[in-house]
């Protein structure tokens, strides 16, 4: 049975009933040859649309793995690049960044597990989700989780050209289980993840990486608790 994701419930009946509108004038106004292939088109927007939304079934990998970093959405690895973190760590990282297709299912899942200790949500622009400035410039959120360990990890969510909603479940201060849903964004967008520079990177550009499955990343196994 299909599962709908609750972020879609409003989005849904709202298309579902301006397309019925539609539809029915459509029958009304129009020759019926035009009605019905009007009609057979808005049927297929909508099951487009509900399966944007649709929850996958499968097992949820790991529990609270200190060395292990899973990916945090489902797609395309488009970056993996040593930068700067500026807005909150301050060193440098190893980014890993995942591209989300219409095609691909658009939950976001925590990377680890841990404690988030800062959060911010972002406006901006809406630049096309691969471009490089999209990091910095468009609508995000920005999560860092600190491990047991002391090990912090930081991700983003980034909206891109279509999507222009992000939700993220994330607070500041709450624990959260490795591979919890931390979020969604609506239509086309991408997650990146700052990794310690040290980190061993599981993955290579142009890998298909499924959320909560594919592993992105080693991290060293001991790391002294940051004050």
């Amino acid at each position: 049975m299909l599962k709908i994701h609750k972020e879609g419930y409003g989005i849904i009946r709202n298309l579902a009933l301006v397309l019925i509108v539609l539809a029915g004038a459509g029958w009304f106004f129009l020759p019926r040859g035009w009605a019905f292939w009007l009609s057979l088109l808005f049927l297929l927007l909508l099951l487009f649309v509900i399966r944007f939304f649709r929850v996958p079934f499968r097992p949820v990998s790991g529990g609270n793995e200190e060395g292990i970093v899973y990916s945090p959405a489902d797609g395309t690895v488009v970056a993996i690049e040593t930068t700067d973190e500026t807005e909150y760590l301050g060193e440098r990282r190893i980014q890993v960044s995942v591209f989300m297709s219409i095609w691909n299912i658009h939950i976001n899942w925590f990377p680890v597990g841990g404690t988030v200790e800062y959060f911010r949500y972002h406006p901006g622009k809406f630049l096309v989700a691969w471009h490089p400035k999209s990091s910095e410039e468009n609508e995000r959120t920005t999560t860092v989780v600190r491990m047991k360990n002391g090990t912090r990890v930081l991700f983003r969510q980034i909206a891109g050209m279509v999507a222009r909603r992000i939700v993220s479940y994330a607070r500041e201060g709450d624990w959260y289980r490795q591979n919890a849903e931390c979020g969604f964004i609506k239509f086309g967008s991408r997650v990146d993840v700052f990794l310690p520079v040290d980190a061993e990177i599981c993955v290579k550009l142009e890998d298909k990486v499924i959320g909560t499955q594919t592993v992105l990343a080693r991290l060293k196994s001991e790391k002294p608790a940051e004050p």
